[in-house]
């Protein structure tokens, strides 16, 4: 059974930063795109980044570009978001994502995705 699982979120002031991670499991996902999206109250889900399976990266870039890094372990089978310089716009729910050779820009239209964990911001 094929599992995503995200975790690392949490409550952190503005301007902070935390590390989210994407731990997957059931196959191995070196030849799948893997990314975040992410689900403000009321909103539909946003595309935040991706990374390729040949490891080439894209950003949402009018909101999270300059400060979001994505990155991938494959031998741990684990994708990572580092986010720096938090603002209370980029509080959501966090979700990671997964499909074979390339992300759909829809989070429900991807062929895995996880259960999501909080990223909460306070002024």
């Amino acid at each position: 059974q094929v599992q995503l699982v995200e975790s690392g979120g949490g409550l952190v002031q503005s301007g902070g930063s935390l590390r989210l991670s994407c731990a997957a499991s059931g196959r191995t996902f070196s030849d799948y795109a893997m990314g975040w999206f992410r689900r403000a109250p009321g909103k539909d889900p946003e595309f935040v980044a991706v990374i390729s399976w040949t490891d080439d990266i894209s950003y949402n870039t009018g909101s999270v570009k300059g400060r979001f890094t994505i990155s991938r372990d494959n031998a741990k089978n684990t994708v990572y978001l580092q986010m720096n310089s938090l603002k209370r716009d980029d509080m959501a729910v966090y979700y990671c994502a997964a499909r074979l050779r390339f992300l759909r820009p829809r989070l429900y239209d991807n062929d895995y995705w996880g259960q999501g964990t909080q990223v909460t911001v306070s002024s």
